[in-house]
């Protein structure tokens, strides 16, 4: 490990260098995928980097986001639990602890293998019923500002996790279902002292303090956040978890949780969750939407919810350690088609065997990695949606990664940066819908876990922005606390229609499930079966490139975890070629423009995990690997 704990003390210092001297700065219907105009903004702000040394361990590990969380799963596992009975403690520490990415209020994707299949388990929001594709449309048919659809109860999608959670619980827990709260509801009652990173971005966030309940638990009375160390209990929190303890999803799906929800997505104060009548009449004219209004959530939205199971999307990859199996998430989350395209893409490249210069791929590399990137993300904007309402293209969403497509759009990469790019047409698919225009993704957290029984997950659970829709839920103003609520519906196309009419797959519909870019990945030896790595990130449309680059540098330069992980962060999204501030030598971003590229440099604050099969001193043991840009670590046996 020591070559690790040496690239992040390195990382560390030209990230710091990097603030410091302040040098960091940096038409729907016509088929083609148009470059943002502007940066790309990230998920969730950045905060301290503290280098990590990464992880051994013999028999089991957890890693997660926050200290607290990831010891909370070990505890559990050291108890008899399976892996599946730590990951449910992990999310309910935090939806404490970390609660401006994840928690009860939110929904996540859970990747599983028992030893012999693997399974992939939904606990994606939901739409409401009555919601119409004119949701995120004003009374003059266009777009609302991201930010204003955010910060509202219309962007609040019906939660899913604790649904999902339970769902695999019932096949896959071992302890009751009870006990893998009590760390939580230990934690709320106690208190736990405020990190670094959760101090900063409460002091950065312009808009959580508009909510009271939320400004009450968070700040001073002066509008300060409290400080780092501070002892922040919620009372409310630990009532709520009880009452999910004791009486499974229902506790929050229904009665005074399932009450209070509601009526702080219907009462906000600025943009509550409802459609206007003159809206849905004047889409309705314009042929943009059904006609009908919409109207908020209701309690009859909560009490339907069902998680799901769907058909974990495997697929082969070449890489120069091993032949490998490579399970991802299907649709509605694009982030298993996307990892696989872009890893499929630029293994057809002159690229496949380049090797690092230093501690950071070559200008080369970048290039070959950003044109497969933008081929694979305007498939991504053509063709991903949920499939309970959309079909794949050619009737099987493995098309998109199918050799003979993957050679033919492998060709489209050239010397220079594309001028444009353009969906394909895997399996002669001849789509009617309109590309998804380019639109702000962000938040979540990612957990991976192997117990000693032979059990693994990778789950990455989301309240979509950082604070979500920064609505805070209490059933009693007089106990302190509670938990926060989803944006995750802005995950949904603002724009449901190109100016001819044609559909874009990832519109909002009632009941629908808004598309992901969540990519919780679990990768096996494609001959013997064994299980290798569980790995993920938070990132919103990035979570795409965190995955691909630690996937890559495990796999094809033999790094360690920890090592793939500290690597520098890059990504496009169809515009700029994003490259992490401070990481690259000038006259890398010098050839990436001589080739064409508009590059901008920025702080990417990835929270990536990985735990990997290894060995040490002859014996087989779990190397973890924790992201330096956040406050996670890998705990276990």
């Amino acid at each position: 490990m020591k070559n690790s704990t040496h690239r992040s003390h390195r990382f560390a210092l030209a990230v710091l260098l990097c603030g410091l001297l302040s040098a960091c700065a940096g038409s729907p219907g016509s088929g083609r995928l148009t470059a943002p105009p502007a940066t790309p903004p990230q998920p969730e702000g950045a905060s301290a980097i503290t280098a990590k040394p990464g992880w051994v361990h013999r028999r089991q590990a957890v890693a997660a986001a926050n200290p607290l969380a990831a010891e909370a799963g070990a505890h559990i596992l050291r108890a008899g639990g399976s892996a599946v009975d730590a990951a449910i403690a992990v999310q309910m520490v935090l939806t404490l602890v970390e609660p401006q990415s994840s928690g009860i209020g939110g929904g996540a994707f859970l990747l599983h293998h028992d030893g012999q299949r693997v399974q992939a388990f939904d606990g994606r929001e939901t739409a409401p019923a009555a919601a119409t594709e004119a949701l995120f449309l004003n009374d003059q048919g266009q777009p609302l500002p991201f930010a204003t659809a955010v910060n509202s109860g219309r962007s609040v999608g019906v939660p899913g996790a604790v649904a999902m959670l339970a769902m695999a619980h019932k096949e896959h827990g071992r302890l009751p279902w009870a006990r893998l709260f009590e760390p939580a509801i230990s934690l709320a009652d106690k208190g736990f002292a405020v990190s670094q990173r959760l101090h900063t971005l409460l002091k950065d966030d312009a808009t959580l303090r508009n909510d009271p309940v939320a400004k009450a638990y968070f700040y001073r009375a002066d509008g300060t956040p409290h400080p780092v160390g501070h002892v922040l209990r919620n009372p409310e929190l630990a009532h709520v978890l009880r009452q999910i303890a004791a009486n499974g999803p229902p506790a929050l799906h229904e009665g005074a949780v399932a009450r209070a929800i509601v009526a702080k997505v219907q009462q906000h104060a600025g943009l509550p969750g409802r459609v206007s009548a003159a809206q849905g009449r004047s889409q309705a004219s314009s042929h943009r939407s059904p006609e009908g209004k919409g109207t908020p959530m209701t309690l009859g939205d909560l009490q339907r919810y069902q998680p799901k199971q769907r058909e974990a999307l495997c697929h082969d990859h070449a890489a120069a350690q091993r032949a490998l199996r490579i399970c991802g998430f299907p649709p509605p989350s694009s982030g298993a088609l996307a990892v696989g395209q872009i890893l499929g893409l630029l293994s057809r490249t002159p690229s496949a065997a380049a090797a690092l210069e230093g501690d950071a791929p070559s200008a080369n590399w970048l290039h070959h990695y950003a044109e497969a990137s933008r081929l694979a993300f305007a498939d991504r904007a053509q063709y991903v949606a949920d499939p309970d309402f959309v079909a794949a293209p050619g009737e099987q969403w493995l098309s998109l990664l199918a050799p003979a497509y993957l050679d033919q759009r492998a060709r489209l990469i050239g010397d220079k940066a594309a001028a444009s790019v353009t969906h394909g047409q895997p399996g002669g698919a001849v789509s009617a819908w309109a590309p998804m225009p380019a639109q702000p993704e962000y938040g979540t957290s990612h957990i991976s876990i192997v117990d000693a029984r032979g059990n693994a997950l990778s789950m990455t659970t989301t309240i979509e922005a950082a604070f979500g829709a920064r609505l805070m839920v209490t059933t009693d103003p007089s106990r302190p606390g509670g938990f926060l609520l989803n944006n995750q519906l802005t995950d949904f196309s603002f724009t449901p229609r190109s100016a001819e009419g044609r559909p874009v797959a990832n519109r909002v519909e009632p009941g629908k499930r808004p598309r992901s870019s969540m990519s919780p990945t679990l990768v096996f030896d494609r001959h013997t079966g064994e299980l290798l790595a569980s790995t993920g990130s938070p990132g919103g449309a990035f979570i795409i490139h965190f995955t691909a680059k630690t996937l890559h540098g495990m796999f094809q330069w033999g790094l360690t975890p920890q090592a793939a992980i500290d690597l520098p962060n890059i990504g496009t999204l169809g515009g700029p070629l994003m490259l992490e501030a401070g990481r690259f030598p000038p006259a890398t971003v010098q050839a990436l423009e001589q080739r064409g590229h508009e590059v901008r440099e920025a702080p990417m604050p990835s929270g990536l995990q990985a735990i990997q099969r290894g060995t040490q001193n002859g014996h087989s043991v779990w190397l973890g690997g924790a992201d330096p840009r956040r406050e996670g670590i890998v705990s276990g046996d």
